[in-house]
Formats: C-alpha cells, sequence, structure tokens
C-alpha cells in the first residue's frame, strides 16, 4: 500500500512538473530519509513598484513603447546573431574586394529575410529597433553603417536622420533616458508584459 501510495505521488508531481515546466527552468524529485522533495527553479522574475502616470499621454507613451518593444526586440536579437556570423565570415576573407564581394551576397539575403517585415513597422518602431540593436551590439547604428558600408554612406544616412529628428550617433541609456525602455524589456524578456 505504502509502495502503491509512493507510485501515485511521484506520477502526480510528475504531471504537475509538465504542466509547470513552461515556468520553469528546471526541476527535479529527491527522495531524502524517505522524505520526498519536489525542487524546481523558477524564471527570474522581475518587481517593480507599479506604474504610475500623471496623464493619458504618459500612459500613452508606455503601451506604445511596450508595443514597440514586443514587436522588435525579436528583430534585434536576430540581426545581432545576422552581424556575429557576418563578422566572423567576414574575418576569414583574405582581401577587401572578396570581402566585398561576400557582403554584397549577404546583404541581398538580410533584405529577402527582413525587408517585408521592415516595411510594415511603425517609425517609432523603426526608432526603436535602433536603440535595441545599440542595446545588443552595443554599437550605435551610425557605427554599423560606417564599419559596413563606410563613412560616406554613414553620414548621408545620418544627414536623413537628422531631417526627421532622429540621430543615429545616439547611445542607448539603460540607466537613465532609456529606463523605461530597459524595464520593458525586461519585463517582456522574463515573460511577464
Amino acid at each position: 500500500m505504502k509502495r502503491l501510495l509512493h507510485i501515485v505521488l511521484v506520477l502526480a508531481v510528475s504531471m504537475n512538473m509538465f504542466a509547470a515546466s513552461q515556468y520553469m527552468d528546471s526541476c527535479a524529485i529527491s527522495v531524502r530519509d524517505g522524505d520526498t522533495l519536489y525542487m524546481a527553479w523558477l524564471h527570474e522574475v522581475w518587481v517593480y513598484p507599479p506604474m504610475k502616470f500623471k496623464n493619458k499621454k504618459q500612459e500613452k507613451f508606455y503601451w506604445r513603447t511596450v508595443r514597440d518593444v514586443k514587436k522588435c526586440l525579436p528583430y534585434a536579437k536576430m540581426i545581432s546573431k545576422d552581424m556575429e556570423y557576418a563578422d566572423q565570415e567576414l574575418a576569414k576573407l583574405p582581401d577587401k574586394k572578396s570581402r566585398k564581394k561576400w557582403w554584397r551576397a549577404f546583404e541581398k539575403q538580410l533584405f529577402k529575410k527582413y525587408e517585408k517585415d521592415f516595411r510594415g513597422m511603425y517609425a517609432s518602431q523603426g526608432m526603436m529597433l535602433m536603440k535595441l540593436m545599440d542595446r545588443e551590439t552595443d554599437r550605435t547604428s551610425y557605427e554599423l553603417i560606417k564599419q559596413y558600408k563606410g563613412k560616406t554612406t554613414a553620414n548621408f544616412w545620418q544627414f536623413v536622420a537628422k531631417l526627421f529628428k532622429n540621430d543615429l550617433k545616439e547611445e542607448y541609456d539603460a540607466s537613465d533616458k532609456d529606463r523605461i525602455v530597459e524595464r520593458v524589456i525586461n519585463l517582456v524578456e522574463a515573460g511577464q508584459l
């Protein structure tokens, strides 16, 4: 009877672990001195004070930021991986001519992969993507363009950005100017938003 109870208990706990596994990093059952212990290591949980908005404009800005981060963060992470791959491949090539040829082919591939999605983005999401790219790569959009396309092209796009009251040289500042964005990113990555 005791053995049957133990088997039922293990099955119940394992079914519970399977159902809750989407919220856990890992789980285990341990038997110590005849006691069965259920151990679970949970995901990181972020605790922030509740948001207090002074007016509807602030609340609208916050929820727009949430929307933009949810849309752009996966792209920023994918592009960051693509850039790491490109950097590794470019480092393997011996001369400038072969690097330029490889980069043109890779650029066409990137356009096929991302162009349709990027054309459907709002301007605010494009600006958010630039911030998130800086966060993921520790390089501003200007530095990225300069690295891959050259200084002249980077200066041209900086001029175009300035026409639309934007700045490609602006850095991501998680501790001050972009702290709301950082908060939203942490909550989104933890699955809390």
